[in-house]
């Protein structure tokens, strides 16, 4: 997957995961509260990688462009 790719898709965990825990907020159902942290932790891991990949390409594009 590209940077931007597991970007995006970290974002829209992340959205999805803060919806889950506020509905389950909101119904006091545990169980859907542990869901959307865990995939809001998910799409924060993803973003990370995403930011990663980047951090990566900017060095190797550093090192060709000193050659």
């Amino acid at each position: 997957m590209s940077s931007t790719t597991d970007k995006i898709k970290g974002l829209a965990n992340e959205a999805v995961g803060n919806v889950k825990q506020g509905i389950g907020n909101a119904t006091d159902n545990d169980k859907l509260k542990a869901e959307g942290k865990a995939q809001e932790l998910k799409g924060e891991a993803q973003k990370t990688v995403g930011d990663a990949k980047d951090g990566v390409k900017n060095a190797a594009d550093t090192v060709k462009s000193k050659l």
